[in-house]
């Protein structure tokens, strides 16, 4: 999946300033670390996961997959991934998804 940024809903950044975001991936990912700035974790079908925030405006992610997990594990780590972005960025799936096109439109 690589590098992204995500929009954080205006008003929204109040709820993983600070250690909130810290708290909130490991109640969903469980065991994450700090490293320089940034936080890090692995789990199911997610190798490698780094989140840092930009500014009070951005969330951005830097995920690496495990291609060969199986259908099940994908699954509980996809319904875990949408959750951690919805609850960090303000934003369900479906907003999320009409922000990028609008981007990539403007781009």
């Amino acid at each position: 999946m690589g590098k992204n940024k995500y929009d954080v809903k205006r008003g929204h950044f109040k709820n993983i300033e600070g250690d909130q975001l810290k708290e909130l991936m490991d109640e969903i990912f469980e065991d994450v670390e700090e490293k320089d700035e940034k936080l890090e974790t692995s789990y199911g079908a997610i190798d490698h996961l780094e989140v840092w925030t930009e500014g009070r405006t951005g969330l951005w992610v830097d995920v690496e997959m495990d291609d060969e997990a199986d259908e099940k594990e994908a699954m509980e780590t996809i319904s875990r991934w949408n959750d951690f972005l919805e609850r960090a960025t303000g934003f369900d799936a479906k907003k999320r998804r009409k922000r990028a096109k609008k981007k990539a439109k403007k781009s």
